[in-house]
């Protein structure tokens, strides 16, 4: 069988959300539920995807393990992964770590954008690598198969992070740093420490990490990731659109500023941009998954490798954490 996969999304969530990525054929979303919440806090969101799932239970439910993508194709549904786009609700306590994977917490961003507790962010000025705690935490996440995520980390934290893990490691969603300079976009280094050890990168359609931004085509999107496959295997890349559709501004702030500053975080746009970009023509929402598949042949991907590339490499490394 052929999956469809989108490793990250953090949509403005709603039915209707739901019936897009259904359109879309998604067999799994890794869904963010966390910015900058702590635990307490982040039970409330779990406790709101407990209302989504009771209420589009035609729709989604929610995924723990590979098998669950195999059974949302067959039951024709979307498995929704939970993922931390941030470490902070296992606060200064490890036996979070447990407790999250045990209630479906997949995937773990060692750090948003800051310096945390246990790695450096990409926009941090000095970057000092992994922590003390950093070292444990992650230790603990191979333990409970707990995915870790570099993809808002900084260069030498997020190498040190391969190096350290006894398990391979995920950049959910960004690109690569010889196609656009964007400051969450990743280098060679990296690339070739992720192939190496097994690792895996989505490729991100949030336009401040787009060549052109907004006006990124279609075909220099799959020549990139043709590109990149002469940097990392083409099984170890897929998508993590990084979909934020449906939001308000205010949420960008919020997924910016969190409770962290009073001053305003443009992050990677401008105070002319402080909003969420419009997404590509081509990819306005996860329905252009299909724009992906015809993009990826014309710039020379077989139809396996494009499969590959749209979900089944997701799911192959999805297998090594049942």
């Amino acid at each position: 069988m052929n999956y469809r996969i989108d490793n990250l999304q953090y949509c403005n969530w709603s039915r209707e959300i739901f019936e897009i990525n259904h359109q879309a054929k998604l067999d799994a979303v890794h869904a963010t539920i966390c910015y900058h919440e702590d635990f307490d806090e982040l039970q409330k969101n779990i406790n709101t995807w407990n209302d989504y799932f009771r209420k589009n239970d035609d729709l989604i439910f929610l995924g723990k393990t590979s098998k669950d993508i195999e059974q949302a194709q067959l039951k024709n549904k979307t498995a929704i992964f939970y993922g931390l786009q941030n470490c902070s609700p296992i606060e200064d306590n490890i036996d979070y770590v447990e407790t999250l994977k045990n209630q479906g917490v997949m995937f773990m961003q060692l750090t948003y954008n800051n310096q945390s507790l246990l790695a450096t962010g990409c926009y941090e000025e000095r970057d000092s690598g992994i922590t003390r705690m950093g070292k444990e935490v992650i230790k603990e996440m191979n333990r409970v198969k707990m995915i870790i995520d570099m993809s808002h980390s900084a260069e030498f934290s997020t190498l040190e992070a391969i190096e350290i893990s006894e398990e391979p490691i995920v950049v959910s969603h960004a690109n690569p740093l010889f196609w656009h300079k964007g400051l969450r976009n990743k280098s060679d280094d990296i690339l070739k420490a992720l192939n190496d050890s097994g690792g895996m990168i989505g490729f991100s359609l949030y336009p401040h990490h787009l060549k052109d931004a907004s006006n990124c085509s279609l075909q220099s999107f799959c020549q990139m990731i043709a590109e990149t496959t002469k940097r990392i295997s083409i099984k170890q890349i897929g998508i993590g659109s990084d979909l934020c559709i449906r939001h308000p501004d205010s949420i960008v702030e919020w997924m910016r500023n969190g409770t962290w500053t009073k001053t305003k975080d443009f992050g990677e746009g401008s105070a002319s941009n402080a909003g969420f970009p419009p997404q590509p023509s081509w990819f306005e929402d996860a329905r252009g998954f299909d724009n992906l598949e015809k993009g990826l042949q014309e710039v020379g991907f077989s139809v396996d490798e494009t499969h590959d590339i749209l979900g089944n490499n997701w799911y192959n490394f999805y297998r090594k954490f049942d």
